[in-house]
């Protein structure tokens, strides 16, 4: 992952039940062994249940925030894993919007990996970035007025993107110096 050092940030990881479990442990171990300090965020209490290809059922994992409990303040970057079933839910739970929105407010890095570019849609940050996703969001972006690239990791800004799990080792090399120079 580099040599960036980003002891003492907090990330959030905002997703839910279905989320692809690669995409959420993979970045999740990548902020920890750079000196981050990964919090899961879900719209619900409890446990989530990840998703191994969108179909097999893979592990569970504890939730440490409720969505409606999390602000901006509290953190210093956002992850945004994907799945199919964890993306288009995200796009329908309360306040996930306006999380993620606030994100960009505030300038802080954002990091969407997948399906998760959906939630940029809905959060009204898609226009005018240029980014990338899985193949399948690709219109729906381009519609949002993104600008939309086939190539495994793409930052403009504060936010980074990437298309599937075979580009987590880019993404997550990405996102941690993205976390350490913000």
């Amino acid at each position: 992952m580099g040599n960036f050092d980003i002891s003492g940030a907090r990330v959030a990881f905002l997703c839910t039940n279905g989320v692809e479990q690669v995409e959420l442990t993979r970045p999740w171990q990548a902020v920890k062994e750079a000196g981050g300090k990964p919090i899961l965020i879900a719209p619900e209490e409890g446990v989530i249940t990840a998703m191994e290809n969108d179909w097999d059922h893979a592990d569970s994992f504890e939730v440490d925030v409720v969505l409606g409990e999390a602000s901006v303040d509290q953190f210093d970057a956002l992850v945004l894993p994907g799945g199919t079933v964890n993306a288009d839910s995200m796009r329908l739970a309360e306040g996930a919007a306006d999380f993620v929105r606030s994100f960009f407010e505030e300038e802080k890095p954002v990091a969407a990996i997948c399906h998760a570019p959906w939630i940029l849609i809905d959060a009204g940050v898609a226009k005018g970035r240029t980014l990338t996703s899985y193949k399948s969001v690709a219109l729906d972006l381009k519609n949002a007025g993104a600008v939309w690239i086939d190539e495994e990791v793409v930052a403009d800004g504060n936010l980074t993107t990437s298309r599937n799990p075979g580009d987590l080792d880019a993404f997550c090399a990405k996102l941690v110096e993205r976390i350490s120079v913000a």
